[in-house]
């Protein structure tokens, strides 16, 4: 099979660049391990930058966003007994977030592919991606119990951190950097209307606490565990119990509870590899870097990269200029590492450092003091958590 783009991994990296390729008249095949129905229910990130909701608008992938979305102008900065309210519009000249789950915008995106008869192979894995330096790659893959050869012009990983794609790279052209950090998150879905209005950023001495939402009728909450914790020490009664600990606030607010239907641990990583592109292979997404949670980064760095990745495919396929994609992966790198950034020093200021001492928890309160007494401090975070425009990234 020949294809313009060859495009590994049909999560919202990938297909979201499919859809952009498509929309500009280029050719694209996207190949995916796993079954559409795994593809369709995973369980991801849930807030979109302004930005990330204007290409997915623009794209056509907009409606049902749209529809069930849930616009937010604010976060919720909660220590010491005291919700301390960050107004991003107001503080960003009217830039917001959306609470809509990647499980969502994945369906759609899946849905339009098929819709349009685009090739989306599900249960198609990758094995190799080879002649990464000639004007021909080719991804090997195998589906429907045979193996085949995929050719196109360029290649994309966008098949997360395990994927294929980051390992075909050949030894040496790559570098890596990354932090493990000496936590996880329990996640929980819970059948109960959110107990709140905009996400809740708990800081406690017990660990750290999330308070986020799915729908009017769905909550999703999260708490700060030990990477090693095993699920069944974690029956409903403690989670709740804990939640409730570590999101009280003084004065009438009560944490409504419900069943709970999804549980799971998510380890704490920071990971970049440089660059994002080898010969005719580019990254992004997962494959090229990982932030942890607490920033609401990594869904939107995919979609920051691909909407890069596709204006520079655009250029390169249709006009024949190559000079966007030569400078893909700088460009992309400094929103990366500014996510990175971001991402750690929001890590930093909300989590219970297990080896910490008391001078690092008065650092901690201070900076958590600053972060809402300072329009400048609450400013900067504003910016980062609603997300930059691609011109004011440095």
């Amino acid at each position: 099979m020949r294809t313009s783009v060859a495009i590994i991994g049909a999560g919202p990296a990938g297909l979201l660049l499919a859809r952009l390729l498509q929309r500009s008249g280029i050719e694209s095949v996207v190949l995916e391990s796993r079954s559409r129905e795994h593809v369709e229910h995973r369980q991801r990130a849930g807030i979109l930058e302004h930005g990330t909701v204007e290409v997915l608008r623009a794209c056509g992938a907009g409606d049902r966003l749209d529809r069930e979305g849930l616009v937010h102008e604010g976060i919720e900065l909660r220590f010491g007994g005291t919700g301390h309210r960050i107004d991003l519009a107001a503080l960003t000249g009217g830039r917001r977030v959306v609470v809509y789950a990647q499980t969502e915008v994945v369906r759609d995106l899946v849905a339009l592919r098929v819709e349009s008869g685009a090739p989306l192979l599900f249960e198609a894995e990758a094995l190799a991606v080879e002649d990464v330096d000639s004007e021909r790659p080719r991804v090997r893959y195998r589906h429907d119990g045979a193996e085949r050869l995929l050719e196109a012009d360029y290649v994309v990983g966008a098949d997360g951190f395990h994927g294929i794609a980051r390992r075909c790279v050949p030894a040496g052209r790559i570098r890596t950097r990354e932090r493990t950090y000496p936590f996880a998150w329990l996640g929980v879905l819970a059948d109960v209307a959110p107990s709140t209005d905009e996400l809740i950023y708990a800081q406690h001495e017990r660990g750290f606490a999330l308070h986020s939402m799915r729908g009017p009728e769905v909550s999703r909450l999260y708490l700060q565990v030990p990477p090693e914790t095993d699920l069944a020490d974690w029956p409903d009664a403690r989670i709740w119990e804990e939640l409730d600990l570590r999101l009280a606030v003084d004065g009438g607010w009560r944490l409504r509870r419900g069943p709970i239907t999804d549980r799971s641990v998510t380890p704490m990583r920071s990971f970049v590899a440089e660059p994002l592109r080898c010969g005719r292979l580019l990254l992004a997404g997962d494959a090229a870097h990982i932030v942890p949670p607490t920033g609401a980064k990594g869904l939107n760095l995919a979609v920051a990269d691909v909407a890069l990745l596709a204006r520079a495919l655009d250029a390169a396929l249709l006009r024949g200029d190559p000079g966007a994609l030569e400078s893909y992966s700088d460009t992309a790198l400094r929103r990366v590492w500014r996510a990175e950034d971001f991402s750690c020093a929001m890590t930093a200021m909300l989590h219970a450092d297990p080896d910490g001492d008391e001078f690092s928890r008065r650092l901690q309160r201070s900076r958590l003091d600053y972060a809402v007494s300072s329009t400048a401090a609450a400013t900067a975070l504003a910016e980062n958590y609603a997300g930059l425009p691609s011109d004011a990234v440095p």
